[in-house]
């Protein structure tokens, strides 16, 4: 709510935040995380305030053209705020549907979609979609919940498929599991002066737009004696620290993370190495104000702010 707040204030109008730079929005936005619907609901401004006349399309098909804004998302948006018949089918949705009536199909399959919209659009009510499509997806969300649901106490119990057949455990069917993977980052933290150096993260990345250190991935943990040895030869740096190691969970993936300090002595002949082109000094002020991954801020809070 916090955030909602901030945002809402800072743009007022699909306008203000059209006209807004992508990197004060991230910055606003950091910490969130999924930075992709940052950019998506900027661009989504963009279109609204130049081709729609800063008025949002009201149909759920011309907010389908809209970037960053899928089936559920239209839905919501047109039955909510237009009052127009469209149910929405999210993980809430899809859990009720399937215990209520005994739906098997699997909710990881993309065909499913359509058996589920159509079961949801054959139960909402006209006069007042929006409310009906909140009320299921808040019942799914506190009523018919993943695990331990209210079936005592629920008021479809009579005629719950999954209650009169012990499936609530079953249902829904969701065949395909996440893989985590782990990744390993080493982050060196080059200073110069009273100047951090960084650089912006590039195009198709989770992180694009934000800016971070020089890091080295590794598929594996790597010996702090690998790790230190780019800077310990080299005449240009001194070791300052090397950090306890730190884990950042994002939901494909858990990132284990080691910062390292180094001491930059002489910028130019660290500025002409090949492997440090992207790399730019900013002041630490000017580092507050860059948008940056959750990860990065809170160590930069802890080390410099």
């Amino acid at each position: 709510m916090p955030y909602y707040l901030r945002f809402v204030e800072k743009y007022p109008t699909v306008e203000d935040l059209a006209a807004a730079s992508e990197a004060e929005i991230l910055r606003l936005w950091q910490g969130l995380g999924y930075y992709s619907r940052a950019r998506n609901l900027h661009a989504c401004a963009k279109t609204v305030a130049s081709e729609y006349d800063g008025q949002f399309p009201n149909t759920f098909d011309e907010l389908l053209n809209l970037k960053g804004i899928g089936r559920y998302t239209s839905a919501a948006i047109a039955s909510i705020a237009f009052d127009q018949p469209n149910a929405v089918v999210d993980g809430n949705v899809y859990r009720v549907l399937s215990r209520v009536f005994g739906i098997s199909d699997d909710i990881a399959d993309l065909k499913s979609l359509k058996i589920f919209e159509k079961k949801a659009n054959a139960l909402l009510t006209k006069d007042n979609p929006g409310e009906f499509n909140q009320a299921i997806m808040d019942f799914g969300a506190i009523q018919c919940t993943p695990k331990s649901p209210a079936c005592a106490i629920c008021p479809m119990s009579a005629y719950c498929y999954a209650f009169n057949n012990g499936k609530q455990g079953v249902l829904p069917v969701k065949s395909k599991k996440v893989k985590v993977r782990n990744r390993y980052f080493y982050y060196y933290i080059y200073q110069y002066q009273d100047q951090l150096l960084m650089k912006e993260r590039g195009p198709k990345d989770i992180w694009q737009g934000l800016y971070d250190f020089q890091l080295e991935e590794s598929s594996a943990p790597l010996d702090e004696e690998d790790v230190l040895m780019p800077v310990s030869e080299a005449n240009t740096f001194t070791i300052q620290g090397y950090s306890a190691e730190v884990k950042h969970v994002l939901t494909h993936q858990r990132i284990f993370t080691r910062f390292i300090r180094v001491q930059v002595n002489e910028l130019g002949k660290f500025e002409a190495l090949a492997s440090n082109k992207q790399l730019r000094p900013y002041r630490i002020d000017e580092v507050h104000e860059l948008p940056k991954p959750i990860l990065i801020q809170n160590y930069l809070k802890q080390e410099f702010f």
